[in-house]
C-alpha cells in the first residue's frame, strides 16, 4: 500500500462524506465536488488552504499531533477514523525497514502456557492477528468456527472464509452485508497501522482480485476498531446463536488478541451454545457473575 495514495483517498473520501450544513457552513451554490471542499476544511481545522492542500495530496510526515486532531475535528472523524489518521502519518515518517512493532509470524505457533490457557476458558475463544488469520482456539472456539476449520487455509482467516466461502459464509452469518463490511474495515484499520506487513497486503491482493463485493468495500476506505459487542450467527450444529463478544490485546505478542464469546444464561442461546459443546466434545461454562445470580434464585 503506497501511504502516501492512501492519505490522499482517505482524506478525500472524509472530506465528500460531511456536508456543509453538517459542518456548520453555509451551503452555497455552484458546488461541483460532494460534501466539503478543500478550502472549507482548511478553514475547520485553522490552517491555510496551501497547507491542507498538501497534507491530502500525502504530505503527512511532519504534521503535528495538535494539526491532525485539528483535522480529524473538522472532518468529524469517528475514534476509528482518528486512529487511522495518526496511523498514516506515523507511517509517513518511517521507512519500510523500520518496523513499529513485532508481528505474529505466518507459522507462528502458540506456547504451551497459552494453549493451556485457552482450554481454561469455558467459552469459544480464539486468537486472532491483524490479517484476521486465526492462530490459536480451544476446542469450542474450533467448533463456534467449524465451517471456517472445514473450507480454510491453514491458517483460518476471517475474511477469506467471508468473501471466497460465500455458500457457507452467507449461511453462517445472517447479516452478510454487515459481517463483509467488518471484516474490511479492520483490514484497513490494520493496514494503517502497519502498511508494510506483506502477509496483510498478499491477502488484500488476493481477495481484491477474487471478490468483487471486497474491491467495492476496500475502496470505501473504511475502518474500524473491534473491541466488544454482539455478534448473531447461524450454526450449522447449534442453530442460530446470539453472542456477546471481548477482545484482549496480548501484551507479550503484540499484533495478537484473544476474542471471548459468552452468551446470556438461560437464554436459547445459551441452551444452543451447551449442544455445541456437547458435540464438539467441550464443556461450556456461564460467566461466573452471572451463574452466581441464577443459583441464588433457586428453591
Amino acid at each position: 500500500m503506497d501511504y502516501r495514495d492512501e492519505v490522499r483517498e482517505f482524506l478525500t473520501s472524509r472530506r465528500a462524506k460531511l456536508t456543509p450544513e453538517q459542518a456548520g457552513l453555509p451551503a452555497g451554490s455552484n458546488r461541483r465536488v460532494p460534501g466539503l471542499r478543500r478550502a472549507e476544511v482548511a478553514v475547520l481545522a485553522n490552517v491555510s488552504v496551501e497547507y491542507y492542500a498538501r497534507l491530502e495530496r500525502g504530505g503527512l510526515a511532519g504534521a503535528s499531533d495538535t494539526v491532525l486532531d485539528s483535522l480529524a475535528r473538522a472532518l468529524r472523524l469517528d475514534e476509528a477514523e482518528r486512529t487511522y489518521l495518526f496511523d498514516l502519518a506515523k507511517a509517513a515518517g518511517r521507512s519500510p525497514q523500520v518496523r513499529p512493532r513485532r508481528r505474529a509470524a505466518k507459522n507462528w505457533t502458540p506456547r504451551q502456557s497459552l494453549v493451556q490457557l485457552l482450554d481454561t476458558i469455558g467459552s469459544p475463544a480464539i486468537v486472532r492477528n491483524g490479517r484476521l488469520d486465526i492462530v490459536a482456539a480451544n476446542r469450542l472456539g474450533r467448533a463456534f468456527y467449524d465451517d471456517l476449520y472445514a473450507s480454510a487455509e491453514h491458517p483460518p482467516n476471517l475474511a477469506r472464509f467471508c468473501y471466497l466461502d460465500t455458500e457457507r459464509s452467507q449461511r453462517f452469518y445472517p447479516d452478510w452485508t454487515t459481517a463483509a463490511d467488518i471484516n474490511v474495515a479492520m483490514l484497513r484499520a490494520e493496514a494503517g497501522r502497519d502498511p508494510y506487513d506483506k502477509g496483510l497486503q498478499d491477502l488484500i491482493g488476493e481477495l481484491s482480485t477474487r471478490s468483487e463485493e471486497f474491491r467495492t468495500r476496500w475502496a470505501a476506505r473504511n475502518v474500524r476498531i473491534h473491541g466488544s459487542g454482539r455478534k448473531h450467527v447461524c450454526h450449522p450444529v447449534a442453530g442460530d446463536l446470539d453472542m456477546f463478544y471481548e477482545e484482549f490485546e496480548f501484551t507479550a505478542e503484540p499484533g495478537l488478541v484473544l476474542l471471548v464469546y459468552t452468551a446470556e444464561p438461560a437464554s436459547p442461546s445459551f441452551e444452543r451454545l451447551q449442544l455445541l459443546a456437547s458435540w464438539s466434545g467441550a464443556e461450556y461454562e456461564a460467566p461466573q457473575a452471572k451463574k452466581q445470580t441464577s443459583l441464588g434464585d433457586q428453591p
